[in-house]
Parts: C-alpha cells; structure tokens; sequence
C-alpha cells in the first residue's frame, strides 16, 4: 500500500509517497502503524502521549476522512490511495 505524505509529514519521511507493507483486507490503522515503524518520527507528529492520533491529523483514503467511515478500523480494499495530512493554515 502506498502512503501519500504532505507538508511536515513528507520531510520526516524523507518522501511525499511512502510504500509500506499492508494488504486488502488489512485496515487502515495497520497501514498507519506500518507507515510509522519505517518512519518513527512520524510518531512523535501524529500521535499523543496515549498513542491515540492526534485530532487535527487527517488521514484519507480515497479522498476521504476516515472517521466518516470507520476510522483506523477502516478496512483497505485493492488500489486504495491513503493521504496523511497535517493541520493546514494560511491566509
């Protein structure tokens, strides 16, 4: 599955497109943890001292928010597009 990063996020991956190892069926919080295991860096921006994600980082699939769906439990299907987005500002 491949990761699409922006801003901040991209720069602590090293890449704006991330492959990580995660299949059909799979959700989309396992691509998340996978994404996170090549990247730990991205850990420290995306998730709380829980370990639960922050509330302004968004994760898409298809373009969409995936707490409009059933959020990291969401499950991945065959050719989905993933997006990592940190809060964006501007003026």
């Amino acid at each position: 599955m491949e990761w699409k990063l922006f801003a901040d996020l991209a720069e602590i991956a090293g890449g704006k497109r991330v492959d990580v190892d995660a299949e059909p069926g799979e959700t989309v919080g396992a691509a998340l943890s996978a994404l996170v295991e090549e990247h730990p860096g991205l850990g420290e921006r995306i998730y709380d001292d829980s370990g639960d994600l922050r509330e302004h980082i968004n994760v898409l699939r298809n373009g969409a928010n995936v707490h409009t769906e059933d959020g990291l439990e969401t499950e991945l299907d065959e050719g989905d597009e993933l997006a990592l987005f940190p809060p964006v500002s501007g003026g």
